[in-house]
């Protein structure tokens, strides 16, 4: 059930550390789960850090309904499963050549983040742009590697940027700085030193008047890892679900988040009701017991299935 005793009519699931097990791999009960939703007229949307093409690799071929919705890069680009643009949001070029100056000496850990996205779901070369690749590769080898067919090395990396200076007009989406937990707590410092910087948790569009950028963190203790994302002011996966839902005719209240990590804050605040998994940092557990998020299984034995099945449950009851 929702909340006010409203049953659910669209579920918004995270990827990674929620919807995605330790294999990366969607499993057969959570998939199973995403499908009777489906087939109960719920509409399932998937909402990740991921862009769409990377989220695609996990999602193609599952037999999801190719009309729903996926909301890649924290909610700045909005697309059917089926690749059909809803929305999209670029970060200005003005904004984008002051966040590469004020980085400062975070510039080595840089992706700038293009929508390249073609009728397949797939990117072009040039998707990721970076300067420098030593330090990403370090913090993510494996990433970088699955990457490696979308990224281009441009040095300056201001070249990338639209502009007269580099003879281009195609604006990113995101910029993203990857690192361990401690440096990247320290580049988000930096950045939320100028007051158009916006910080996690306070990302909903009505709260981003007067912002440039919104910032977005992301944490894995386990692997002292930490991905803090840059996007285009008022972007959030929950103001993306507000509006997604607004075109959908779905109340907020009828939204079932489920999601482990801080860039889902805001979706999970947005909807009206919230499931955290289990395996989120412990100082993220502490929020949802103070917001009345239901915590629950985890990421590794299919926790979104659990939360689902419990949904679908309760909207079957609200019937009988």
């Amino acid at each position: 059930m929702g909340s006010h005793g409203l049953p659910v009519r669209m579920i918004a699931v995270d990827m990674d550390g929620t919807l995605l097990g330790s294999d990366g791999k969607v499993s057969a009960r959570n998939l199973a789960a995403m499908k009777a939703a489906e087939q109960a007229g719920v509409e399932v949307v998937v909402a990740t850090g991921r862009r769409h093409c990377y989220a695609m690799r996990q999602l193609r071929g599952l037999g999801l309904n190719e009309a729903n919705a996926l909301v890649s890069s924290n909610g700045t680009v909005t697309r059917t499963l089926g690749t059909e643009l809803i929305e999209r949001n670029l970060l200005g070029r003005e904004t984008a050549l002051w966040l590469c100056g004020h980085l400062g000496e975070f510039r080595n850990a840089l992706v700038v983040t293009f929508d390249k996205v073609g009728p397949d779901g797939e990117d072009a070369r040039g998707a990721l742009v970076v300067e420098r690749f030593e330090e990403l590769n370090h913090s993510m080898e494996k990433w970088m590697a699955a990457n490696e067919p979308y990224i281009s090395h441009v040095n300056p990396i201001e070249l990338a940027l639209p502009g007269p200076e580099s003879g281009l007009d195609e604006a990113p989406i995101q910029m993203m700085l990857c690192g361990t937990t401690e440096r990247m707590r320290r580049a988000e410092a930096r950045l939320l030193e100028h007051p158009g910087v916006s910080a996690v948790g306070v990302e909903m569009q009505e709260r981003s008047a007067g912002k440039e950028v919104a910032l977005h963190r992301t944490e894995y203790p386990g692997r002292d890892l930490s991905i803090v994302d840059i996007l285009p002011a008022g972007c959030s996966k929950g103001s993306a679900l507000v509006r997604l839902a607004a075109k959908r005719g779905v109340k907020m209240q009828e939204l079932l988040a489920i999601g482990d990590n801080w860039n889902d804050v805001s979706m999970l605040e947005a909807a009206g009701r919230g499931v955290l998994m289990a395996n989120a940092p412990e100082d993220l557990k502490e929020r949802a017991a103070a917001m009345g998020w239901t915590l629950g299984g985890r990421h590794d034995e299919d926790g979104v299935a659990v939360a689902i099945e419990a949904a679908l449950e309760g909207a079957l009851s609200s019937t009988r």
